[in-house]
């Protein structure tokens, strides 16, 4: 091999140690990391940890926090009182009983002046002056200057925000996509989001609200075309303008995900497809939505895994838990995700594979989910 090539080969390998995902074990209570092929890539040695997140985790040494990257090697040392999580190279860290920012060089960055500081999420972060909410990015640059009393998290590009008791969606530069008229309103996807405006619930598409006759609610479409809705006590589903594609009769129900929903009737748990037909009879004490491995969580006394044609491939012998003790992470996944689903097995903790078998044959005192 020319020197050329083994010099691309071993950045290759670099790239690939820095982006890989770990996640954070407890065993023999010290905190290590592991891989997704089940092998440390830390060894349990730290008394306290938290997740990866962009690239670095904090790790707390004589009551002091400092930070690690993917090879256990500490990039900035443990001379802070408390850390959170980095973010677009900026994590909010406390010192002498003040909060500020740094980078990854463990340099203090100043950000426009704030009443508070707050964590970055997805490049941005809120500031405050008096009463009023603003947003910076993570250049410290203002994108919108203080106006809202509140401003929620970003999901994607749109945010919710409130002023005094009305509600509306701003974009991430800041602009307003849907005006702040209504008493309240659910997250922006596609042109489309749920609102209440007086006695009416709704939907707002592209800033036009469309009163829905009888809705007495409606969830968030979250990226797909269709969701579901209450009228008179009963759930069923509509699609982006409004319109019923299945009649509202199951007792309570779940998003679309992979063709199916999870929906009750009465109080036993099954699945439909998007005719409404029920292609899993309910039999289940609760339901999770199917993951991109094509299975769904289901619940008897425990939690195990079916397919989409109903069968139980993974007995249900398990406790499940989105996100866990240290997760700050907005849509940890109940059941599979990526591939491995994080469950509890007698007070243990530990990662299943597709096929029912243990990541690593390896139980955990504790086991958070998967980050970089």
């Amino acid at each position: 091999m020319s020197t050329k090539n083994l010099l691309f080969v071993l950045l290759l390998a670099v790239n690939f140690v820095g982006a890989q995902e770990l996640a954070l074990v407890k065993k023999d209570e010290k905190f290590g990391y592991i891989t997704r092929t089940g092998d440390f890539a830390i060894q349990p040695k730290y008394k306290v940890a938290k997740n990866f997140s962009d690239g670095l985790a904090a790790f707390e040494e004589g009551k002091k926090w400092g930070f690690i990257n993917p090879k256990g090697e500490v990039v900035i040392p443990a001379t802070f009182d408390d850390a959170k999580y980095f973010d677009s190279g900026i994590c909010v860290v406390s010192k002498d009983k003040k909060w500020f920012y740094i980078n990854k060089k463990g340099e203090t960055v100043q950000s426009p002046p704030t009443e508070k500081v707050f964590d970055f999420e997805e490049g941005l972060a809120y500031i405050k002056q008096g009463e009023k909410i603003g947003i910076i990015n993570a250049q410290m640059k203002v994108v919108l200057e203080p106006k809202y009393d509140i401003i929620k998290s970003f999901n994607g590009n749109y945010a919710r925000v409130k002023n005094g008791d009305r509600w509306g969606i701003i974009d991430r530069t800041g602009k307003v996509i849907v005006d702040p008229l209504y008493d309240d309103i659910g997250d922006y996807s596609k042109g489309v989001a749920w609102a209440k405006n007086g006695t009416a619930i709704g939907l707002v598409i592209e800033n036009k609200f469309k009163a829905l006759d009888g809705v007495e609610k409606i969830w968030d479409f979250e990226d797909q075309t269709i969701t579901y809705a209450k009228k008179n006590e009963k759930i069923g589903f509509i699609d982006m303008k409004g319109n019923w594609v299945i009649d509202p009769k199951f007792d309570k129900a779940r998003a679309f995900s992979e063709g199916l929903a999870p929906v009750c009737v009465g109080k036993l748990w099954g699945y439909i497809n998007t005719k409404g037909d029920l292609v899993v009879q309910p039999t289940y004490e609760d339901a999770e939505v199917f993951s991109a491995e094509g299975l769904a969580p289901v619940k008897e006394k425990n939690w195990g895994f079916i397919n989409k044609t109903g069968k139980l491939v993974i007995p249900t012998q398990y406790g499940i838990s989105a996100g866990g003790l240290f997760a700050f992470f907005k849509k940890d996944d109940k059941g599979f995700s990526n591939g491995l689903a994080r469950v509890k097995n007698e007070k243990k903790w530990g990662f299943l594979k597709p096929d029912g078998t243990v990541l690593g044959n390896q139980w955990f005192d504790q086991a958070e989910p998967f980050k970089k």
